[in-house]
């Protein structure tokens, strides 16, 4: 069993940068993959990026590349989102998410159900 708890979000003008943070409990974290995803409203849950359980690996969405990264900390059971150059269209609840490190993740980063663990999200709201 795997808690997740979202931090870091809120109100920001275009341009700016945020920092989201996705907390973990449980001692088994370093052998899961984590997600974020991201909801607009009247929107479908959208993947943005993932990174392997090994941190050795990460996934983009095209929306993102080059303005937003992902890492993690195993020894703080914790991973990051620092988001850069956020746009209007960046507004959304985000969402972070784990999944056992024996999904492929090259094939499945992108398909919400492929994650076992979800957090109750945090809203992140750019402004123009």
């Amino acid at each position: 069993q795997v808690q997740l708890v979202e931090s870091g979000g809120g109100l920001v003008q275009a341009g700016g940068s945020l920092r989201l943070s996705c907390a973990a409990s449980g001692r088994t974290f370093s052998t899961y993959a984590m997600g974020w995803f991201r909801q607009a409203p009247g929107k479908e849950r959208e993947f943005v990026v993932a990174i392997t359980w090994s941190g050795g690996s990460t996934y983009y969405a095209d929306s993102v590349k080059g303005r937003f990264t992902i890492s993690r900390d195993d020894a703080k059971n914790t991973v990051y989102l620092q988001m850069n150059s956020l746009k209007p269209e960046d507004t959304a609840v985000y969402y972070c998410a784990a999944t056992p490190k024996y999904v492929t993740l090259r094939l499945h980063a992108f398909d919400p159900g492929r994650y076992d663990y979800w957090g109750q999200g945090t809203q992140v709201t750019v402004s123009s």
